[in-house]
């Protein structure tokens, strides 16, 4: 779990916290936005939505829009909800796509009943398991966040929550208000034997219970051994890239691959040439 000595939440409320010095961050640093792309993207995976068929979609706590630039590069359409009009105003700056709502996650989501075909969240889920104020019952705003969320979901709908829990305990008070709720499903955990790669996914069905998809590096196979491996040495070469875009790497060549193949699309094999880079041309 994520120490609590350095975790946001504890500092201040969200609409306090994410000021417009925190807001900037979050549209100038180029590591935080590449990590808000790759969560954004595995979110999306798990929606798993029609392959090709535009979707409506809700993003709470959708910040400056970072997760909104990618939905909107996938072809979808969506709206986005957050407690700081700081980074709604860094999102307006940057003229994305999606319509955007001032509201707080716990005092409900104000849509009509079957509104939209997916949810994601990036990183704001915990901030409802503090009480900031005296009227504040986390276990309460928990519910009532996600009755209403369940509500404007479509039938069989999905929504994924990425998330960083502080200790088992809050883990189970999430998980518990999600199924009083009527939401089925549970906690996807990516790479949960690295230190840090691992990430927390609530994936949450809406009417209709599905599979409950398989976290990363989860396979006890050698192949997938040798994908974990991979992956811390993808981490240490994109500290060395100095601001680079990862998408332009080896590593993301053979990720997105993979990925693909878990998609269940034809890909091409793998090969000593695959993402190589070429001499220019003069």
């Amino acid at each position: 779990m994520t120490s609590s000595c350095r975790r946001p939440e504890h500092s201040a409320p969200p609409d306090v916290f994410y000021n417009e010095a925190e807001a900037k961050k979050y549209s100038q640093n180029s590591r935080m936005i590449e990590i808000q792309t790759q969560m954004s993207e595995r979110a999306v995976e798990l929606l798993n939505l029609p392959e090709g068929q535009p979707c409506f979609l809700l993003d709470v706590g959708c910040g400056s829009g970072l997760s909104g630039d990618f939905l909107s590069e996938e072809g979808h359409y969506w709206v986005g909800v957050d407690i700081s009009t700081a980074m709604l105003d860094v999102a307006l700056d940057r003229e994305v796509e999606g319509d955007l709502l001032v509201g707080d996650m716990g005092q409900g989501m104000p849509f009509r009943p079957g509104t939209f075909d997916g949810c994601i969240s990036i990183s704001a889920l915990q901030w409802l398991c503090n009480a900031d104020k005296r009227t504040h019952s986390p276990p309460k705003r928990l519910y009532t966040f996600f009755s209403t969320l369940y509500s404007s979901l479509s039938r069989g709908a999905r929504a994924v929550f990425q998330l960083y829990p502080e200790n088992s305990e809050q883990l189970e008070l999430i998980t518990t208000q999600a199924m009083r709720a009527g939401f089925g499903g549970g906690m996807v955990v990516d790479y949960p034997n690295s230190s840090k790669a691992k990430k927390f996914f609530l994936c949450l069905f809406a009417g209709v219970t599905g599979a409950l998809p398989k976290g990363l590096g989860t396979e006890t196979s050698d192949r997938a051994v040798s994908n974990q491996v991979q992956y811390s040495g993808q981490r240490c070469r994109f500290k060395n890239m100095k601001g680079k875009s990862a998408k332009k790497g080896r590593d993301w060549i053979f990720e997105k691959k993979e990925r693909r193949r878990r998609q269940g699309r034809e890909v091409r094999a793998d090969t000593k040439y695959t993402g190589r880079q070429r001499r220019p041309n003069f």
